[in-house]
């Protein structure tokens, strides 16, 4: 039997979630792990500090009070026993574009299962208006899990998914966006006059790129964007050598 995995960033209750699981289910048994509560933007954090508790809500259904990738090691360790076939997680409310991946958990709980070497989507879904369509994001997450099962991919290798609002025109293999990124912090007074801080995005301005992730889901397709752990710039080592270290590799 195939089992699948699946988690997300935005809490158990997630409607998110429980499309992307109703849509696995013709390929497998799935079991969900995610988290008790929201815990967007907190990236690839595990909780080592205090202890976990799991609790379960169903068949093959359980919630974690820790972040997205607690959740897939649980899973893995205490829940499954063992690696499951895929690890999907999301469908996360808003998309996961450019450098704003290196904030999401739901990215990080895919690069979490990629770590253990597990085959992982992210899958992230637009809202174009008042309510949220999952609809597309469900069946390009099924069309992409479906096609992993059977095809597998590179060790150490997730894919970053993002889809439009509405009927998507198709998909395209993209690159990971960049964007001019500035943080506005916003510092108020509570009733007791001390200060508290609300932390936003201020500026949103992409740069021009025909094959970026941004670029594929403005122009109405689903970004299927490759990723790996391997955060080393490989195109500075001579420039950094040159920098730092002489010809023995002593530091200068």
């Amino acid at each position: 039997m195939t089992r699948i995995l699946v988690t997300n960033d935005d809490g158990v209750r997630s409607p998110g979630l429980a499309a992307l699981t109703a849509a696995l289910e013709p390929l497998g048994e799935v079991t969900v792990v995610a988290p008790l509560r929201e815990t967007s933007a907190i990236g690839h954090a595990l909780t080592l500090h205090r202890p976990l508790r799991l609790e379960r809500l169903g068949d093959r259904r359980f919630a974690l009070d820790g972040t997205p990738s607690d959740c897939v090691n649980i899973a893995v360790v205490s829940v499954l026993k063992g690696l499951p076939q895929l690890v999907m997680s999301g469908i996360n409310l808003g998309l996961n574009l450019g450098d704003d991946l290196t904030y999401s958990g739901t990215v990080s709980a895919a690069l979490e299962g990629a770590l253990l070497g597990v085959p992982s989507i992210a899958v992230s879904a637009h809202r174009s208006g008042p309510e949220w369509d999952f609809h597309g994001a469900a069946r390009a997450a099924a069309t992409l899990a479906e096609a992993v099962l059977k095809g597998g991919l590179p060790p150490r290798t997730l894919l970053n998914v993002n889809v439009p609002a509405g009927e998507p025109k198709g998909l395209r293999v993209t690159v990971q966006g960049r964007r001019n990124h500035v943080t506005s912090v916003e510092e108020r007074i509570d009733p007791r006059g001390r200060a508290y801080f609300w932390i936003d995005v201020a500026q949103d301005h992409w740069e021009p790129d025909a094959r970026s992730d941004y670029q594929a889901v403005r122009d109405g397709f689903v970004s299927v964007t490759p990723l790996h752990p391997d955060l080393t710039a490989h195109a500075a080592l001579a420039a950094i050598e040159e920098l730092s270290l002489g010809t023995t590799g002593e530091v200068r």
